[in-house]
């Protein structure tokens, strides 16, 4: 992650594969990237014309007591719910929400998680920095709890201006 504003650059990052590209208007390219392997910046070689670092390679450390998979069933839950208020707002057909964790393991799933919050790139690198997986489902639940209530409120309040 870069700040556009401050060009500082975040310590720590993730190696992406390129899912899917596509041209855009002056040499641009709209990208679809998914994570492999988080790093942390050691020392940085070159800023121009790309950045090109020395990294070290991160791992989640073990999370504490709490059950993971029950955590990630409820997240699983919360994105459904954000998923269906979000396609009413848009006007976009109600259609009951595929299985969205499909057999991952808590630690995957998480990192899922935090690649679907498009819109909130402080937000992801936040949650990419989080070598817990506990914690990062944690703070990932509250996202989605926040997000929900944004959504449901927004979906009231249309309901109110748009009935006879």
């Amino acid at each position: 992650y870069s700040d556009a504003l401050s060009g500082s650059t975040a310590g720590i990052g993730c190696v992406g594969e390129i899912v899917k590209h596509e041209r855009l208007i002056n040499d641009r390219f709209f990208i679809i990237c998914k994570g492999q392997e988080q790093f942390c910046i050691t020392d940085l070689v070159r800023t121009k014309p790309y950045l090109v670092a020395k990294v070290t390679w991160l791992e989640d450390r073990p999370s504490g007591e709490e059950n993971l998979d029950e955590l990630a069933n409820e997240i699983e839950v919360l994105m459904k719910e954000v998923i269906r208020f979000s396609n009413r707002l848009n006007g976009k057909l109600e259609k009951e929400a595929q299985d969205l964790r499909k057999n991952q393991f808590p630690t995957p799933f998480s990192f899922f998680v935090g690649s679907t919050l498009e819109g909130a790139p402080m937000e992801q690198q936040a949650l990419m920095e989080l070598e817990d997986t506990e914690a990062r489902l944690k703070r990932e639940r509250e996202t989605l709890r926040n997000t929900l209530n944004y959504l449901t409120a927004a979906s009231a309040v249309k309901d109110v201006f748009s009935s006879p």
